[in-house]
């Protein structure tokens, strides 16, 4: 069942199937790690839903909501 990054709550992981988006925001993402297959658990959401930390490859990221529900996982 594919959702966004953004539709997943603390504790639960997910594989990168996709980054949609412009060619600029796509290769920002890819560029921080986001590539597709990539693990990752959503570590925290702030109290407003916005930013949001993951775990990635061995390290923590954090991303805005808007850039998060633009990374499709399964």
């Amino acid at each position: 069942m594919s959702r966004t990054l953004a539709q997943l709550r603390p504790g639960e992981r997910g594989r990168v199937q996709a980054i949609a988006g412009d060619h600029e925001a796509t290769r920002r993402l890819m560029d921080l790690g986001l590539i597709r297959g990539t693990t990752l658990e959503v570590i925290r959401v702030a109290p407003l839903g916005d930013p949001l930390e993951v775990r990635l490859r061995g390290f923590m990221l954090t991303l805005r909501r808007t850039e998060a529900e633009h990374i499709t996982v399964d």
